[in-house]
C-alpha cells in the first residue's frame, strides 16, 4: 500500500470535477478525500495499492471532461489518519 498527495492546478473547480475524482477513485477502490482549496486547486489524498494509486494519478492528469488540468504536483503523504473509502470534503 501507498499513499500519495496530489494538488492539481487548472481549470478544476465549478466543472465537477471532483465528483468524477471521486467516481473514479471508486472505481479503482483507492481509499482517501478530495477537496477544493481557496487559491482554485483541487487537493486529494489517495491510498491503495501502487498500481491503483498510479492509475488514479494518470487520470488526475488526464482530467474530467469539462476541466483542464494544467499541473499535478504528486508527493509522498505520511498517515496521519486512516482512511477509509473515498469521500468529498469541504473546501479549505
Amino acid at each position: 500500500m501507498i499513499r500519495r498527495r496530489l494538488v492539481i492546478t487548472g481549470r478544476v473547480q465549478n466543472v465537477f470535477y471532483r465528483d468524477w475524482f471521486v467516481e473514479q477513485a471508486l472505481g479503482l477502490g483507492v481509499d482517501g478525500w478530495v477537496r477544493n482549496r481557496a487559491d482554485n486547486s483541487v487537493e486529494a489524498v489517495v491510498s491503495g495499492p501502487p498500481e491503483m494509486v498510479e492509475a488514479i494519478i494518470a487520470k488526475a492528469r488526464a482530467g474530467s471532461p469539462a476541466s483542464r488540468v494544467v499541473d499535478v504536483a504528486v508527493t509522498d503523504d505520511a498517515p496521519s489518519e486512516t482512511l477509509e473509502g473515498f469521500v468529498k470534503r469541504p473546501t479549505v
